[in-house]
């Protein structure tokens, strides 16, 4: 029997591996729209670090989701959740067939999972904590975090300290872990309590040297584009600061040292282009434990068309 719930398409990837290259020329051929998964997208007068679609491809094809947020403001996963479903509503009522595209998992997670409910902040465990990172560094609380919930260590960067700061005060505050949260809420919930039937592709290059090369040329090629510039207007409007998730996006917190004086020019790109591997190492930690996800190599040339026959079955 055919599945009664409308049919999206989710596309998934590590940072740099096509995946806007390649929804374009689905859109092209599908009756498909895409909706963007990026984090870093969703905020204006950050176009250039983010690699945001320029006007003439947005012509091409439409992308929802991005560029309307200022900077100084804070988006989360929930509010993700709750725009994405109006607008996958939206398209489907235009008789077409919504496409996810992008690499901010914590939003794919939240729309095929929703979102746990956590106990509430303590401002005396959150101090502790802030204590102990200032006298041991926030690789001891990562650390810490590793040692009783590894599963969000792993996901958690280092040097992320509002959300390894969350992850930790979640344990302390709860005796439970922020994924065993998340594994209980979702075994109580139905995938029919979804709208839609999600189906999940990933392109990425099989060679990892061939994903770094590409990341350094991306980077290089921002630099080209104008990328410190764009940082410095945003550094002058004088309510932005490094605590802020937008400013703290890959690129532009390097971007902003810089301009700050805390980091050489050189160093900068150095950096930059060491950050964005490391994201994408952990968006490729994220897609290694996803449930039926099907996998497809950016570099072969019939990837394309295998894509498009595999989205056919079961969206069109």
């Amino acid at each position: 029997m055919k599945n009664v719930r409308p049919p999206a398409i989710c596309l998934l990837g590590p940072t740099a591996s096509g995946k806007t290259d390649l929804a374009i020329e689905i859109v092209q051929r599908l009756p498909c729209e895409i909706i963007s998964v990026d984090s870093a997208q969703i905020y204006k007068e950050m176009d250039i670090g983010t690699g945001k679609p320029d006007a003439e491809t947005l012509a091409r094809a439409p992308h929802r989701l991005i560029d309307f947020l200022d900077p100084a403001k804070a988006y989360s996963a929930s509010q993700f959740r709750h725009d994405a479903l109006l607008e996958m509503e939206s398209i489907r009522s235009a008789g077409k067939i919504p496409l996810l595209v992008g690499g901010t998992m914590l939003y794919f997670r939240a729309l095929r999972d929703g979102l746990a409910k956590m106990p509430a902040s303590d401002p005396l465990v959150r101090e502790q904590i802030l204590a102990k990172a200032e006298h041991e560094g926030w690789a001891a609380v990562h650390a810490q975090l590793a040692a009783v919930d590894p599963e969000s260590a792993a996901r958690i960067h280092p040097n992320d300290p509002q959300r390894l700061q969350r992850a930790l005060e979640i344990y302390l505050v709860s005796g439970k872990t922020m994924t065993a949260h998340h594994q209980q809420e979702s075994a109580g919930k139905s995938a029919a309590q979804l709208p839609f039937d999600l189906h999940f592709f990933a392109i990425q290059p099989q060679d990892r040297a061939v994903l770094h090369t590409r990341i350094a040329q991306r980077f290089e090629r921002m630099i080209e584009q104008g990328l410190v510039a764009e940082v410095e207007r945003l550094y002058a409007r004088g309510d932005l600061d490094l605590s802020m998730p937008s400013m703290r996006a890959v690129g532009y917190r390097q971007t902003w040292r810089h301009i700050a004086g805390e980091m050489s020019f050189d160093a900068m790109v150095e950096q930059g282009i060491i950050a964005t591997r490391q994201l994408a190492k952990r968006q490729i930690t994220w897609m290694r434990s996803w449930e039926n996800l099907s996998s497809f190599d950016s570099e072969n040339s019939e990837t394309l068309d295998l894509l498009l026959n595999s989205i056919s079955k079961v969206a069109i």
